[in-house]
């Protein structure tokens, strides 16, 4: 059972870094638009705070969780943006302490969760190390949709190892929830760490391979950037497709973002 210390770190470290970025903005700021439709500043941190306090119910009180679930299925395709747009209605400084109080006692939840435990979601249970994976990939990518709408650039760090790897493991995910048939064989995957690290996945003498900047996969899988855009290259026909529709979050297929110069 791996140890779920270190990406619980480093999701604190994630969110400590977004929170320096919103600290001090101003009302004008938090009210940005940014490159979700109909998304502020305001309410990419709104959406943040609803999805701990989510995670939280799910690590503490399952029954609870539960009726979440309910209210999701009783408003499919909803829920997301009316969570997020009430938390955006919030006085700045209130959904910051909010966002902050949420995400601490998650940290801590998942700091004392047992050993092997497993964890209710939207869609299939997760363990304590997933449950803080994900969380790290929603904060790194609503994030980035923060930085762009304030025309900042944020350096990215190896914590994306982790991102990374829920990218690969979701593989199969993508293909299903497009309706196609998994490949039988893995892939594998030769990328560049933000720091110049090899980070490599699946059999060396595998067919189908994807090669490039870890960063460049992280964008793909949580549909920051269009492949159009990014340095990655496949070999082979499946892991063309798969480049075409990775996704490492649950739900439907995403739209994801037009490539530059196009037309959204």
């Amino acid at each position: 059972m791996a140890d779920p210390t270190p990406v619980i770190d480093d999701l604190c470290a994630e969110s400590e870094e977004l929170d320096r970025l919103v600290a001090g903005l101003s009302a004008e700021q938090w009210a940005l638009a940014t490159p979700a439709p109909g998304w502020t500043v305001a309410h990419q941190i709104a959406h943040l705070a609803w999805t701990d306090h989510s995670s939280l119910l799910a690590v503490t009180d399952q029954e609870a969780f539960s009726r979440e679930v309910e209210k999701a299925l009783a408003a499919p395709g909803d829920f997301v943006d009316e969570g997020a747009a009430e938390g955006a209605r919030k006085p700045p400084a209130r959904l910051l302490a909010y966002w902050r109080a949420g995400r601490e006692d998650l940290a801590e939840a998942l700091r004392n969760a047992p050993e092997g435990a497993r964890f209710p979601w939207y869609g299939p249970p997760m363990s304590t190390a997933s449950m803080a994976t994900a969380r790290l990939m929603e904060t790194w990518a609503h994030g980035l949709d923060v930085a762009d709408a304030l025309g900042v650039t944020r350096e990215a760090t190896d914590r994306i190892r982790h991102i990374v790897r829920l990218g690969v493991r979701t593989r199969d995910f993508a293909f299903g929830v497009h309706g196609l048939t998994p490949p039988f064989e893995e892939f594998r995957i030769e990328l560049v760490s933000p720091s110049g690290e090899s980070w490599t996945y699946g059999p060396e003498n595998a067919t189908d391979r994807v090669t490039g900047p870890a960063l460049d996969l992280c964008l793909l899988v949580t549909q920051r950037a269009h492949r159009a855009d990014l340095a990655l290259h496949a070999e082979g026909e499946d892991a063309n497709r798969w480049l075409d529709i990775a996704q490492a979050f649950a739900g439907p297929p995403g739209k994801g973002r037009p490539a530059k110069g196009s037309v959204a």
